[in-house]
């Protein structure tokens, strides 16, 4: 325990390190345990910052490109959250203890079940993870104040910028599979116009078409 103790310790300042400074991220990351959110077979390396491989051919990003999206976002207590992409829940988690309420929409049905499992184990309960096509988004759940995807896609499906609230912010890799794509964000004016904004380069998994969950 001690040991894990002060891995953990080690683990933020380490983010601290990579210029991560905002206070209520950090506070965050402390307290969702990453072992639990990666596969058995990980939980002695959970703290490395590196993206480790999941179910479903999936992966979970390292946790200093977690806590930079996060910050991103810039997130307050009484924001709605929708989260495009799920995979282990850890994302999930992390924006569970910065915003009143997070909605996740997860292709893989083995994945959603599991994320659902682990965030249960842990308490969390203003996370709501749905099955589902991540490209409609939840129309019946919007506005979102801010909007996180985490698979990439050449450009932001249209229903998903639509969701976003006046004011709010929405963050995407952009770009095609397999290769570079850049973080953007996009800021919705309440007068209609549309800043972007790019971020920093980055390699995800992609946004996968359909409207049928995947067993």
């Amino acid at each position: 325990m001690r040991k894990r103790e002060k891995t953990r310790n080690e683990f933020i300042s380490s983010l601290r390190k990579r210029g991560i400074d905002d206070k209520r991220v950090l506070a965050a990351m402390e307290k969702v345990p990453r072992e639990r959110f990666v596969e058995r077979e990980h939980e002695d390396i959970a703290f490395s910052d590196q993206a480790l491989p999941i179910a479903c051919g999936q992966t979970i990003s390292q946790p200093s490109l977690v806590a930079a999206m996060t910050a991103a976002l810039k997130i307050a207590p009484e924001h709605k959250i929708l989260e495009i992409g799920t995979g282990s829940g850890y994302q999930a988690a992390i924006l569970s203890h910065l915003a009143h309420k997070i909605v996740s929409v997860e292709r893989f049905s083995a994945l959603a079940k599991i994320a659902r499992e682990r965030l249960g184990e842990l308490g969390i309960g203003n996370v709501t993870v749905i099955e589902g096509d991540g490209a409609e988004g939840l129309p019946g759940e919007a506005p979102f104040d801010r909007i996180m995807l985490t698979a990439a896609a050449l450009r932001v499906p249209p229903a998903l910028m639509g969701q976003l609230a006046d004011n709010g912010i929405l963050i995407a890799p952009l770009g095609p599979p397999g290769e570079i794509q850049m973080l953007t964000r996009f800021t919705k004016k309440a007068s209609g116009v549309l800043e972007t904004e790019e971020l920093m380069a980055v390699r995800f998994v992609p946004l996968l078409p359909g409207t049928k969950p995947v067993s």
